[in-house]
């Protein structure tokens, strides 16, 4: 049952993603005025491109692609997360709505119950009921040269993120995503790849 947290961990990393319901999201100072930066396409970027797992025992690969965005205010990013963690072979997928609310992005994660769902494949956009239904969000708010956020808690993304219990942080950076277990401190660490 560990190893299936710390997965699901992975997966609330990403979306941060990842993720139907509104939630609240950790406080602290905004930044305003002209040197502001713009949230949703700064935010956008750095969930662009491959990441790699680099805590121990964690051979994952997260791969991030825009598939497309409207004025501005929304991008959707297809999410595909492959490889090994620990003893078990890992391979999901799913989209990530990010949009502007405010100087906060929020973001929503669909997940593809189909794993050989691709950004390429015409169903990288279309969704079952279920996977409606198992969507999570919360919101990301500008912290230092990233972004963070926090997962709603209890159960709420347990469905979209199987084993993802309990309330997680998000960080994102230039450098990479760091997911922390709020109540047991466990970390999953990946770093942006060229």
């Amino acid at each position: 049952m560990k190893a299936r947290s710390r997965i699901g961990a992975l997966g609330c990393a990403v979306i941060g993603t990842l993720l139907v319901l509104a939630c609240s999201s950790a406080s602290g100072p905004r930044p305003t005025g002209e040197g502001a930066r713009s949230s949703l396409p700064d935010l956008a970027s750095m969930l662009s491109g491959h990441f790699q797992g680099t805590t121990p025992g964690n051979a994952l690969r997260v791969d991030l692609s825009t598939l497309g965005a409207r004025a501005g205010t929304r991008f959707d990013v297809f999410v595909t997360t492959s490889g090994r963690y620990r003893e078990t072979n890992v391979r999901r997928a799913g989209l990530l709505r990010l949009e502007t609310q405010g100087r906060d992005v929020h973001a929503v994660y669909v997940p593809h119950f189909d794993a050989t769902v691709t950004p390429l494949s015409r169903e990288a956009t279309r969704f079952t009921e279920e996977e409606l239904r198992s969507a999570c969000s919360l919101y990301f708010h500008p912290s230092g040269d990233g972004y963070v956020g926090e997962t709603p808690g209890a159960s709420s993304c347990a469905q979209a993120l199987p084993g993802a219990v309990g309330k997680w942080t998000l960080e994102v950076d230039p450098a990479g995503i760091r997911v922390r277990n709020v109540e047991s401190g466990e970390t999953l660490r990946f770093a942006k790849s060229a």
